[in-house]
This record gives C-alpha cells, structure tokens and sequence, in this order.
C-alpha cells in the first residue's frame, strides 16, 4: 500500500476541509500593515501582496479546487465507463459512432480545448467542472472499450446472450464488476488531471474569477511577486504538488493490483 501517499492525500484534505474551522483566519482580510510578509507562528504561510494572511486563501482555495477536481473526474470517468462499455457490447455500427466521437475530441489537444470552451463562458466552480469533464472522458473510455472486448467474448456473456438476458442486466450485473477496477484507476488519475488542468487556467486568469479563489488563482497572484516573496506562489503550488502526487502513486498501486489479478 502507498501508505505514505494515503497520509499526504490526508493531510491536504484535512487541511482544506477541516483546517478552516481550526485556523479561523479571514482569507478575505487587508491589512496593510501586513503586506508580502514571510513565513511566522503569526501567519505560517506568510501574507500576499494586499496582506491576506495565506494559510487561510490556501485552505479555501484548496475546497475549491478538491471539489472540481472530484468532480469533473468523477463524471469524465463516468461517462468514459459507460460509452466504453457500451461501444465494446454492442459493437459494429455502435463501435464506429464511438471511435469517430473518440478521435473527434482527440483531433484537439486538450488543454487547447479547455482554452476555447472556456473563453466563451464566466468560469465558476460547477462550469469549470463541466467543461474539465468533457475534456477528460477519453481516456477512460477507449481502456474500458478494450477491456468490455475481452468480456465480450467470454463463454458466459455468450451464454447469457443467447439465453435472451436482458442487456441492460448484462451490463450492469456483469460488466460493471469486471470493468470497475478500470474506472477507479482512471478516476484516481482523473482528479490529479483535473486539479492541474484547473490550476492551468485559473494562472492565465480564465479559471475562478476573485473573489472566489483556488489553488491556481492564489499562485497566478503570487506570479509577479515571485522574486521578492516565493512563499505566495509556492505554498499553493506545493498543495498542488503533493495531491498530483499522491494520486499518481495510488492510481499506479491499483493499476498493478489489477494487472495481477488478470494475469492469475
């Protein structure tokens, strides 16, 4: 077990969603006494520019980002597992529509895409999970469309076919099963996807607008102070570091769980 990714994922999470009611600090509050100081007991992570104390801006920032990160994965990867599924069952004409939708979204680089849905939109946090998911179920879909191919062909799904069973029940009651290992995979890789893609756009300015804040929004703000005060870009960077990280190394522990357990 990646025991130590599991304690930094932890960490951050607890951070984010307890800290605040532990560290009662203001993330909004100036004070112009307290401008661009390092790194103290009275503020741990030192204040920005305008004097926010940014221990505080990073455990907010931090809600914002975990939830568009949870949930732009969450329904990439779902609608990745379902289209998947269905394209590998019923294949022929179904497969073709699939591959031809698959290597549309494909033709554009991703972040690209991101770029130009959302320069068309005011971002917020449910829009930006939207747009990031539409943007990420690839991946997921074309590993579940491979594994359902192999499924497909196993002697019981035969047998359940032409026993007349209901597809809707052999999709749900069988494939799902078999299938799920891949979906954990691809979402556990999918929120650090998602967080980084989120964090990309909030630096250019196109992601949460102020006063709402995250991750990428409170290192886009540190950006130009960078050479004076490094602790205003590099905590939130940090956060950002240590959650992608961690779900790269659990996302790899259960891939190789999966691949021995189809090996044996």
């Amino acid at each position: 077990m990646p025991k130590v990714s599991i304690g930094l994922l932890l960490f951050v999470l607890l951070l984010s969603v307890v800290g605040p009611f532990v560290y009662s600090v203001d993330p909004t509050q100036l004070d112009k006494l307290a401008i661009l100081l390092p790194p103290s007991f009275a503020h741990p992570f030192g204040t920005d520019r305008l004097g926010r104390d940014l221990l505080a801006r990073v455990m907010e920032g931090g809600r914002t980002s975990l939830i568009i990160g949870v949930g732009s994965a969450l329904i990439a990867s779902f609608v990745g597992f379902i289209l998947g599924a269905t394209a590998g069952y019923f294949k022929g004409l179904v497969d073709k529509i699939f591959v031809v939708l698959v290597d549309l979204f494909l033709t554009f680089p991703t972040f690209f895409l991101l770029l130009a849905l959302v320069s068309y939109v005011n971002a917020s946090t449910w829009i930006l999970i939207v747009i990031i998911s539409i943007t990420g179920w690839m991946t997921t879909a074309r590993l579940v469309r491979s594994e359902s191919f192999a499924v497909t062909s196993k002697p019981f799904i035969k047998i359940l076919t032409i026993a007349k069973v209901k597809r809707s029940k052999i999709l749900l009651k069988y494939y799902a099963p078999l299938l799920a290992p891949i979906f954990f995979v691809s979402f556990t890789f999918g929120v650090g996807g998602a967080i980084l893609a989120e964090s990309g756009l909030s630096f250019l300015g196109l992601g949460i607008v102020p006063p709402q804040m995250s991750w990428g929004t409170i290192m886009s703000e540190g950006k130009d102070v960078i050479e004076i005060a490094w602790w205003v870009s590099f905590f939130p960077g940090l956060m950002i570091f240590l959650v992608t990280f961690s779900l790269m190394n659990i996302s790899n522990f259960l891939q190789t769980k999966t691949n021995k357990k189809e090996i044996h």
